[in-house]
């Protein structure tokens, strides 16, 4: 199954370079929350929205399969993200080998989220 973690396109740079990448959210790691957020694609918009509206980062969409993470020993769990909705957490650092594609986005002025560069 994909699932999707939107993060800052330096931090994702950053990780490829490191070998492993451990954010789980805008400002915090993997260490802080113990996981690493994601989300299906018709989740993405509404949390990308809230988590990076007041900003204006070059953000990017990383998109991986379930069961690869899975396979190499990483637990995906699917809890309520405090609305009553399941939302799927990586229980480790994501190892840049398991994305699958790497898709530029970005918030829109109006602070709608957007697959795409902005114009």
């Amino acid at each position: 199954m994909e699932i999707l973690h939107v993060t800052q396109r330096p931090d994702w740079e950053a990780a490829q370079v490191a070998g492993t990448y451990r954010w789980s959210t805008k400002g915090r790691t993997f260490e802080d929350v113990g996981f690493i957020h994601a989300s299906s694609r018709a989740q993405l918009p509404a949390v990308a929205s809230a988590v990076f509206a007041d900003g204006d980062e070059e953000l990017c969409v990383l998109l991986l399969e379930t069961d690869t993470i899975i396979a190499a020993g990483t637990e995906v769990r699917y809890e309520d993200g405090g609305n009553g909705e399941l939302y799927p957490h990586i229980y480790g650092p994501i190892d840049p080998a398991w994305v699958v594609d790497v898709v530029p986005a970005h918030i829109g002025p109006d602070g709608t989220f957007a697959f795409g560069r902005p114009r």
